[in-house]
């Protein structure tokens, strides 16, 4: 049976609310996973304290890695744009003066054109580095929720394991 909805699982395991799920329940809402619409098994493990702030937390840790990179590059990008500016004034100034050969004033246009080309290879460069980086970011924030998928669910399979020795020992 694939079970479609929290309401279908809490019948299945015979509870009315995520605050009645014992240790015994949660071992078979564990085995009963694979056969759950995975939106509404992941809306369940979310109602778990533990998987809430693990999630959270590692979220949260992505979050300020991609924050502290995109102003690390923010900052770098705005040194080269300046640089390229620097160096076009000079050349700039340069193309200026009066006693300057035709080929003298030809050479300081191509390189005027030069850094112009270079600043705009720069800035796709970089656009291609922020599309990198926001992959990234999702497939940061992907494996955090799985890792915290797979840590409630050894959480489970842990205490299902005390249990059943509780219940040998008895």
């Amino acid at each position: 049976m694939k079970y479609k909805s929290e309401a279908q699982i809490m019948k299945a395991l015979g509870i009315e609310s995520w605050r009645n799920l014992s240790k015994d329940k949660m071992v078979r809402f564990a085995a009963m996973m694979p056969n759950m619409d995975t939106e509404v098994a992941l809306k369940i493990v979310e109602q778990f304290p533990a998987f809430k702030d693990f999630a959270k937390e590692a979220v949260s840790a992505v979050e300020r890695a991609h924050e502290s990179t995109l102003s690390a590059n923010n900052h770098s990008q705005e040194h080269v744009h300046r640089a390229w500016q620097e160096v076009r004034d000079i050349l700039k100034g340069e193309l200026g003066k009066d006693d300057l050969s035709r080929e003298e004033k030809k050479f300081l246009i191509e390189q005027i054109r030069e850094t112009a080309r270079m600043q705009s290879q720069k800035d796709s460069e970089n656009k291609q580095f922020l599309d990198g980086a926001l992959k990234k970011v999702l497939v940061g924030a992907t494996a955090a929720v799985a890792l915290g998928v797979a840590f409630v669910g050894g959480r489970v399979m842990a205490e299902s394991k005390d249990g059943a020795e509780s219940s040998q020992d008895a």
